[in-house]
């Protein structure tokens, strides 16, 4: 879709750009054009940019209206320690640096995806609502994107056995029709997306750096040209290496699959923190690759929550790790992150479907645009006065019983002691929601509750 130009201090995109006008506001405010020693204003950061963009919800204005109007003028009464309305200004006023990163960027085959857009990786919305990146630059097939699969995780200096391994579980995701999912880092991540290439499957790699130079690779080429491949990154497409980018990067990973294999952690660094935080916040199901290695962190893992994988890995099948109790889990908590957690739409995006400047397939868009997105936590329970009614004319009709639905995923949720706080995280309910409900198993007694500090553990039926 072409837009039109939008007026900017520094210049302006050309009507050939694919971008909309709410995309280009989101990359001026979130995003490097160039390295960041060289950017004279730091682009917001998803924090930042949330509280911004809840503000601009409460005026009744959208990020593209920054592009059309006087930024002085809208940004009056904006106050916030860390982000000054100067900043704001100068980050719009990039608009001839984005111009130039763009057309270079896409004359390399890469694409923009923002929060607003319909392409956007729906899981990463459900799971990490505002904390999903505002903006990922990408190659390859962007409906694959939301096609989930099995992160794969491990060391860079993974042995030759846990290698060979890894690439028998990318060749046996690609014959089950199950994309693998990781980082595209040499070691586990290369070999499980290498291995699931060579036999035509689909791989989804989040990469931390170098995607521009990924981009044209001839390791992924073959992938990429036969549309089994994307290659994403939150970060700025020309970025180097950067341990805090890698870290950042890994609960990309898990949040994009449905289920997750950690092949080999070592005791401290990026795969035991990623896997850690998935199991913290039960984004999906985490299996563990039996070892030997007395300084792996393997067994660690298991016992914060992780499953061992059958220890006859000749004949496990990948399906075996999707379709569990967890994973069903996960598909209950997308099913209530619908119910529970969308927000009502404002007035003002209702009214912005008459403005002659957004064209018929930008409209949906604008409906569920980046400033919902941003302030999804702040509305998401405006519905809860509503939820007993939803739930009650479900059962009438037939439907699922969202209770019902509840009480079953505890099951996998509270097999172990678990607080309220990590059940609001993995159910996405409000927590007048949760408590009725935790009440309710209480008095069925289907939960117990343990004290100092305050934890739910489902019973063991006898």
């Amino acid at each position: 879709m072409n837009v039109p130009h939008f007026s900017s201090a520094d210049g302006a995109l050309s009507a050939e750009s694919s971008l909309s006008p709410t995309a280009q506001a989101t990359l001026l405010l979130t995003s490097y054009f160039s390295k960041a020693s060289s950017e004279s204003a730091k682009p917001l950061t998803n924090a930042e940019w949330g509280r911004f963009a809840l503000w601009l919800k409460e005026k009744s204005t959208t990020p593209a209206d920054l592009l059309v109007t006087d930024p002085k003028a809208l940004l009056q009464g904006w106050h916030d320690a860390r982000i000054g309305a100067e900043r704001i200004i100068a980050l719009l006023n990039r608009g001839h640096s984005l111009a130039l990163a763009m057309e270079k960027w896409q004359r390399a085959g890469l694409w923009v995806v923002t929060r607003s857009d319909p392409e956007y990786p729906k899981r990463l919305k459900q799971r990490l609502k505002t904390d999903s990146p505002p903006v990922l630059f990408g190659c390859g097939n962007k409906a694959l994107l939301n096609a989930g699969g099995l992160a794969v995780i491990g060391s860079r200096n993974a042995s030759e056995a846990d290698l060979a391994f890894t690439e028998q579980v990318g060749a046996k995701a690609a014959k089950e029709g199950i994309a693998i999912v990781s980082g595209g880092a040499r070691g586990v991540d290369e070999t499980a997306m290498l291995g699931a290439m060579k036999q035509g499957g689909v791989v989804i790699g989040v990469m931390a750096d170098s995607l521009l130079k990924s981009a044209t690779s001839i390791k992924w080429r073959k992938g990429l040209m036969d549309d089994h491949a994307v290659l994403v990154s939150p970060f700025y497409p020309e970025a180097g290496f950067s341990a805090g980018n890698a870290m950042a990067r890994n609960k990309y990973i898990y949040c994009l699959a449905d289920s997750s294999l950690v092949i080999h952690s070592g005791k401290k660094g990026g795969t035991l923190s990623g896997a850690e935080e998935n199991l913290k916040k039960a984004w999906v199901p985490l299996w563990v690759k039996q070892t030997t290695d007395k300084d792996a962190a393997n067994a660690d893992l298991v016992t914060k929550g992780g499953r061992w994988l059958e220890a006859d890995t000749q004949a496990f099948r990948i399906a075996q790790l999707m379709c569990n109790d967890g994973g069903r889990a996960n598909q209950v908590q997308e099913q209530m992150g619908d119910l529970f957690s969308t927000p009502a739409q404002p007035k003002f995006f209702a009214e912005t479907e008459s403005d002659p400047e957004i064209e018929p397939d930008h409209k949906k868009e604008v409906v569920e645009s980046e400033i919902e997105s941003a302030v999804n936590e702040n509305q998401a329970y405006n519905v809860v006065n509503s939820e007993q009614t939803a739930e009650s004319e479900a059962a009438s009709s037939g439907s699922v019983d969202f209770y019902q639905l509840f009480v079953s995923e505890l099951q996998y949720l509270a097999k172990k002691p678990v607080t309220a706080e990590a059940l609001i995280e993995s159910t996405q309910l409000h927590k007048s929601q949760l408590t009725e409900w935790l009440k309710r198993a209480e008095e069925e007694g289907l939960l117990g509750k343990l004290n100092r500090p305050v934890r739910y553990q489902v019973k063991n039926k006898k």
